[in-house]
């Protein structure tokens, strides 16, 4: 690994940092995925979360929270404004009543509909192939998992 005295003051040069390239390229994700959730209802984050339960229905909410790499102070609200909506319910499993499932209603699962042309979409905005999204995905998570 290069020292930063090696790569000398451009190591401290914003355009330089991973870090600043990868909360840019999130912003500018989540400002692209805003005009084509409003439709839906959902935030981001409630489009992520609703992506994981039409994956898999009925995950503990722990479960889901791990998935989404969310505590439950984020999560718990994140729920609420869904089951608000309609689209999600949460149940005390019946074995332990400590543990809660969430499930999608009919609603939720009949937005996965209306959902299916977003990932097209920003595809098309990225004007990238759907293998250098494919690449980029991996080596993104490849870092991800190498830091956390």
């Amino acid at each position: 690994m290069a020292s930063n005295t090696a790569l000398g003051e451009q190591a401290l040069q914003l355009d330089h940092q991973l870090c600043f390239a990868l909360y840019s390229a999130s912003l500018a994700m989540t400002k692209l995925y805003k005009p084509l959730l409003e439709p839906l209802g959902l935030t981001y984050p409630q489009y992520l979360a609703m992506l994981v339960l039409w994956e898999q229905d009925g995950p503990m909410v722990s479960a889901l929270g791990e998935r989404l790499r969310l505590d439950s102070g984020t999560l718990t609200p994140l729920l609420k404004r869904l089951e608000a909506a309609g689209l999600v319910q949460r149940e005390r499993a019946a074995e332990d009543e400590r543990r809660v499932h969430v499930r999608l209603t009919q609603a939720g699962r009949k937005l996965k509909a209306r959902a299916l042309a977003i990932p097209a979409c920003v595809l098309q905005a990225s004007q990238c192939t759907l293998a250098e999204i494919s690449e980029l995905t991996q080596q993104v998570r490849t870092l991800r998992d190498r830091i956390a």
